[in-house]
């Protein structure tokens, strides 16, 4: 599942590949923007914002987000895909390698200087390099009646964290995804949270417990009706939000959280 350190690791392959590069050609496969032609233009930067990505081109900014079925792979030129074509929404080419995003739940070309428009909400970057704690902690606390799995999720409070991570953050901090922020030590949460990223942005198999075995690597999310790591109880299940739209699965030892 896309979450923070995806995308970071996303932007870390498409920074190797792509900055400083000269594109020879662009084709962007939305209807929007399948007119743009950026060919004969540097790639500046690549950079995260929580799940979010820009990709800096001359004057404009290519900005996506995977949701949850997206991807962004890097291929030698003349290699084959991985994913079929019709998956492909934008291509990349320069001398050397393409870069293709699958199944990109966004992608759209703004104006750099834009860019706020599309990723100025966002709170706190957990992997930014201009992290900042007390600000996260000052806009979780401006929820104080909402259960505190659903303002963790809130990326206008904290953009990256996504449902793994809210999970496993209210495991380790001994609290029910659906006890009340206000009841929340949000400091010690916050720190929690921004540990626990910075621990997995370097690997693609997320890690909470300090154990790699499958199985064994999370506390509790996807665990549902197996043993509680720590205590024996099994974990349950369970949805939060009023519409469906909104749901989120929770996962939850019923003794080691309250």
């Amino acid at each position: 599942m896309p979450e923070g350190d995806t995308v970071y690791r996303t932007a870390r392959l498409l920074r190797d590949a792509l900055e400083g590069e000269i594109l020879t050609a662009s084709d962007f496969r939305v209807p929007a923007f399948a007119t743009v032609d950026l060919s004969g233009q540097r790639v500046d930067s690549v950079v995260s914002r929580g799940k979010h990505l820009l990709i800096r081109v001359g004057g404009v900014s290519i900005h996506s987000h995977l949701k949850m079925e997206g991807s962004w792979e890097v291929y030698p030129v003349g290699n084959r895909w991985r994913h079929p074509g019709f998956q492909a929404r934008v291509v990349l080419s320069t001398a050397d390698i393409v870069a293709v995003g699958f199944q990109l739940g966004v992608l759209e070309v703004v104006p750099r200087d834009r860019e706020e428009d599309v990723v100025g909400y966002l709170g706190p970057d957990l992997l930014g390099p201009d992290w900042d704690a007390e600000e996260a902690v000052r806009r979780l606390d401006a929820h104080p009646d909402q259960p505190i799995a659903v303002t963790l999720l809130d990326q206008r409070n904290l953009s990256g964290m996504g449902n793994v991570y809210a999970n496993e953050v209210c495991f380790v901090r001994g609290m029910l995804p659906t006890r009340p922020t206000r009841d929340a030590d949000l400091p010690a949460t916050v720190s929690v949270a921004h540990r626990m990223m910075v621990a997995n942005r370097d690997r693609t198999q997320r890690v909470t417990t300090g154990h790699t075995r499958r199985g064994q690597n999370l506390w509790v999310y996807g665990r549902d009706g197996r043993p509680c790591l720590r205590c024996g109880t099994l974990i349950e299940r369970s949805e939060l939000g009023r519409t469906e739209l909104e749901q989120r699965v929770t996962y939850f030892c019923p003794r080691c959280q309250t």
